[in-house]
């Protein structure tokens, strides 16, 4: 894991929609689904290809690391798949990987309630649309790995298990930058998917897809089925968007420095597939 660093700044625009009264108004046309749906439809039509050679460049991405195709469209870039070799995955039974790139903060659950340091708490009971599994979950950890547009946007499975049937809740499209965190319940708000993992070293992990503001497509590939950690789960389509994993008390170990970087608004990059945590009767290397 690379060393934590401190969130992005919030650009003009967003402080407007999310801080001024008439910002908060036309805030709810964008966070809309009808609005990402309308975005979703031009970045899918070749229309949105001449996109692709600015955003590279912007944003310094080495396309020497994906696999070689030609692309159609703007999403199809943006959804690109990384060559292998590129995110080793941790084999080892007793490692928790990071099921995605991004930038991961790590919360205790107390009293069925997230409680993120200079964010807006929420429940989870909310989070999972009110599915009474959330009770499994106190005591347990919460990791939330958010991800910026110019990470790679494909997730993976944490470990391998019986994987049950797709949830999703249908929700609004806000954004996941840090000044909606700090208003809004988001995570509860958004539209989201998420199954239940039934692991051989975990016990039973929730897993979900958080969407964000113009990603209005969440693409999980399979149904009720066995699954390998580190075998390709979904992927989102254009924007920030979010995993996150739930853990029950006493599942896995995670280094201090994660949730004290937490504590000290840090966010801690990872890459998909690196070992993030250990199971809890192991000791930490």
């Amino acid at each position: 894991m690379e060393a934590p660093i401190r969130p992005e700044q919030d650009s003009a625009l967003l402080n407007f929609l999310y801080h001024n009264g008439v910002g908060r108004l036309i805030l709810k046309f964008f966070s809309s689904r009808a609005v990402s749906a309308f975005a979703g439809g031009f970045l899918d039509s070749p229309l949105s290809k001449p996109l692709i050679k600015p955003f590279v460049k912007r944003y310094g991405i080495s396309l020497e690391d994906y696999v070689s195709q030609q692309y159609r469209c703007f999403n199809d870039f943006f959804s690109r798949k990384i060559r292998r070799d590129r995110r080793p995955v941790d084999r080892k039974p007793e490692a928790l990987i990071a099921p995605c790139d991004g930038l991961l903060s790590a919360y205790m659950i107390k009293d069925s309630l997230v409680i993120p340091v200079k964010q807006s708490r929420f429940s989870l009971r909310a989070l999972l649309g009110g599915d009474g599994i959330y009770r499994e979950y106190e005591g347990g950890v919460c990791l939330v790995f958010r991800l910026c547009v110019n990470h790679y946007h494909r997730y993976c499975y944490v470990d391998n298990g019986a994987k049950g049937e797709n949830r999703f809740i249908k929700g609004r499209l806000h954004t996941v930058r840090p000044i909606a965190l700090e208003t809004l319940p988001v995570f509860a708000e958004n539209s989201r998917e998420y199954t239940v993992i039934s692991t051989e070293n975990f016990g039973r992990v929730i897993q979900m897809e958080v969407g964000a503001m113009l990603v209005g497509r969440i693409l999980n590939y399979h149904g009720k089925q066995q699954v390998r950690r580190g075998q390709e789960k979904g992927r989102f389509l254009y924007g920030g968007s979010t995993v996150i994993v739930l853990l029950k008390k006493d599942a896995v170990k995670l280094p201090e420095r994660i949730f004290m970087a937490t504590e000290a608004g840090l966010e801690v990059p990872v890459k998909m597939g690196e070992r993030i945590g250990v199971k809890e009767e192991t000791e930490d290397d």
